[in-house]
């Protein structure tokens, strides 16, 4: 009776910890294309981490044909901005000059979600995250690191809403 009661429980919980159903076998994440006017590299990079999230972490296998699950979107928004304003230094030139101390980098992405096995689950959302940095971080230093923790945080909760159903 024991054996039996532990073979139902283990068929009713995925140690994985995805609620896909198992008769979602395939994925097709289209390119996310960047609709900003900066970091001319962020289209691919996001679409291909995305795509290895889900074809490292499910057993969903890729394809082009009448997927199961359609992912599709696009980044709409890179953003910029002084979050801590640095005390005044002089220069000869101007007087006081006023520098951000730090910066807040903010990434936004749409994303259509389209479940053709279970059109129920199916979502239109937005994402967006922000990383906070010193503003002695090079334009390429935060293209290099910046970016990648912002995305990787978006592409987790894209992720969790999809796989874990959180």
């Amino acid at each position: 009776m024991l054996l039996l009661l532990s073979l139902v429980m283990v068929s009713c919980y995925s140690f994985t910890g995805s609620s896909l159903k198992p008769d979602v076998k395939t994925i097709n994440i289209k390119n996310f294309p960047n609709n900003t006017a900066f970091n001319p590299n962020l289209s691919q990079q996001f679409t291909v981490d995305l795509q290895n999230r889900f074809l490292q972490r499910t057993t969903l296998k890729g394809t082009k044909e009448n997927p199961d699950i359609l992912i599709e979107g696009e980044i709409t928004d890179y953003n910029i901005s002084p979050t801590t304003i640095s005390s005044p230094t002089t220069s000869q030139q101007s007087g006081n000059v006023i520098q951000a101390a730090q910066n807040k980098l903010t990434i936004t992405v749409k994303v259509h979600y389209e479940n053709a096995k279970y059109p129920e689950e199916s979502f239109d959302r937005t994402y967006s995250d922000e990383v906070v940095y010193n503003n002695n971080i090079s334009t390429q230093g935060v293209e290099n690191s910046q970016v990648k923790i912002a995305t990787d945080r978006i592409i987790n909760k894209i992720f969790n809403d999809i796989v874990a159903n959180w």
